[in-house]
């Protein structure tokens, strides 16, 4: 089973990073993002990939620079989540064989994201758009293109 969402493991340390991601594959979470305004979170992605590289899409999250692409590809990483939407990092990404979810809010940016080569998207804040907002969203983005709440998406509306 798998859901669908990424699990991002804001503050978590090295020490905590794979028991966490134990429970989160026992779950079926297999998405794991570990934001990079995290301790030591290029080292935690590196002990997360070392046991489940095989089971879970891991990598990193807040990234904003090519350069970090490249410190996640280091680790074995292949998931980047950025909370804005540029082009430059998205190619970079793709170049390297990764998974890119850039961070959008408007149309206009989650269409860009796509034609710069983005595997999904992250509507952030999700807070500001609500559920509803999400709803029209996925009704004019291509059919099948995935799009994930950041930011107050919770129990409470993880069916919407």
């Amino acid at each position: 089973m798998s859901r669908p969402l990424i699990a991002i493991l804001r503050g978590i340390k090295p020490s905590e990073a794979v028991d966490v991601a134990a429970a989160l594959l026992d779950a079926g979470i297999d998405r794991i993002e570990v934001p990079t305004n995290s301790p030591d979170p290029f080292e935690s992605i590196g002990n997360i990939v070392d046991a489940f590289a095989k089971d879970a899409l891991i990598g990193a999250g807040t990234i904003l620079t090519t350069e970090q692409v490249d410190q996640v590809d280091a680790v074995g990483g292949k998931l980047i989540v950025s909370p804005n939407c540029d082009p430059k990092v998205i190619a970079h990404t793709k170049a390297k064989g990764m998974q890119s979810w850039p961070g959008v809010f408007t149309p206009t940016e989650a269409f860009a994201a796509l034609q710069a080569g983005a595997d999904g998207l992250k509507l952030f804040p999700g807070s500001m758009a609500g559920p509803s907002g999400l709803k029209a969203m996925r009704a004019i983005l291509p059919v099948g293109t995935e799009v994930f709440a950041v930011g107050g998406a919770g129990p409470d509306n993880f069916d919407k």
